[in-house]
């Protein structure tokens, strides 16, 4: 059976010599895997421009790098399951910066100054019974 050239080739990434995060944001799970490397980002077996579309998530995912001024040194390879893309952007945001930690503790301070070691807690607000919305209720009618 041959392969037809429209089918992409997966190859198997080597990430042997890599330090290994968790980020977390809402209901995303990030596993992060990041080496020195030559920038290279891979989501889901995909690079980062075909999974993420939006060009703000493009900028986010690549703060962490741009902060350190080291925007090509490191190669990235996630697993994300769960949310929305915003989520899950914010969630390796989180697991990269943990990584980077890993390699060079003393990037802590410029990380942490920009809030992307520490994870955002904020997530949905459960409905109430009674209520149409989480505090929404429902019009009130008095005749």
């Amino acid at each position: 059976m041959e392969s037809s050239p429209n089918k992409i080739e997966k190859k198997k990434l080597d990430f042997k010599d890599s330090k290994y995060a968790t980020g977390r944001r809402k209901t995303s799970i990030a596993k992060i895997w990041l080496k020195k490397g030559s920038g290279k980002i891979y989501v889901n077996g995909k690079n980062y421009e075909d999974y993420f579309k939006r060009a703000n998530h493009k900028m986010q995912l690549l703060r962490p790098f741009e902060i350190i001024s080291q925007p090509t040194e490191y190669d990235v390879r996630c697993n994300v399951k769960g949310g929305g893309l915003t989520g899950q952007v914010g969630a390796m945001v989180h697991g990269i910066s943990k990584a980077l930690l890993m390699f060079d503790a003393e990037l802590k301070s410029s990380l942490k100054k920009e809030k992307l070691t520490t994870r955002d807690s904020r997530s949905v607000e459960r409905k109430k019974y009674g209520h149409r919305k989480a505090r929404r209720s429902f019009q009130f009618s008095k005749r």
